[in-house]
């Protein structure tokens, strides 16, 4: 039980290998046998319409994407691949590999989120502050403003009602009414 607990990280790294060989065969091997079927139809001179030589085209430009992904793959992963053998090592209690060699594999975390748009993000958030505190005063200035008229045009209402009696009573050298305080040279009647 216990040796079967020390191949259980062997197991799966060998399963996860026979996979990746099994889809690189499959993806050249069908590479391999559009290309022979290309140069085959071309030594032998047959005709084919404009929509299988589309659809040959197409086939041969996906497989070529595939063929570049797995050269990228099988070489250009080699520090995982180094940390996948040495963790086998160490399963067994003996380490026969080491990761010294390996190049920096604390690379930087790239965010999730570019530093352009939370810059981008946090100026429009102030912008929109400023805007909301410019649209709020303006709301109270115009609220300010109405009232100021609706004041202005109850006391011309009331003064036009108003049986204006004038006088001085606060001895400042101008007249005003005594019932409704106009001044009698702002009083156009």
């Amino acid at each position: 039980m216990s040796n079967q607990a020390n191949t259980g990280f062997r197991d799966l790294l060998n399963s996860v290998m026979k996979r990746r060989w099994y889809i690189t065969a499959m993806v050249l091997g069908g590479f391999m046998v559009i290309i022979g079927g290309v140069f085959a139809a071309i030594m032998a001179k047959t005709p084919a319409s404009a929509e299988w030589k589309e659809l040959l085209l197409l086939m041969l430009g996906a497989f070529i994407g595939s063929y570049g992904k797995i050269i990228d793959y099988w070489f250009s992963d080699a520090d995982k691949d180094k940390m996948l053998v040495q963790k086998m090592d160490e399963e067994d209690g003996v380490t026969l590999s080491h990761t010294n060699d390996m190049k920096e594999t604390n690379k930087e975390i790239a965010p999730t989120i570019p530093d352009a748009f939370v810059q981008g993000a946090a100026a429009a958030s102030k912008l929109a502050v400023v805007e909301n505190q410019q649209n709020f005063e303006l709301e109270k200035d115009q609220q300010e403003h109405e009232q100021e008229m609706e004041k202005l045009e109850f006391e011309h209402h009331a003064h036009r009602q108003c049986e204006h009696v004038w006088g001085d009573s606060d001895h400042d050298g101008h007249e005003e009414c005594q019932n409704c305080g106009l001044l009698k040279e702002n009083y156009n009647g």
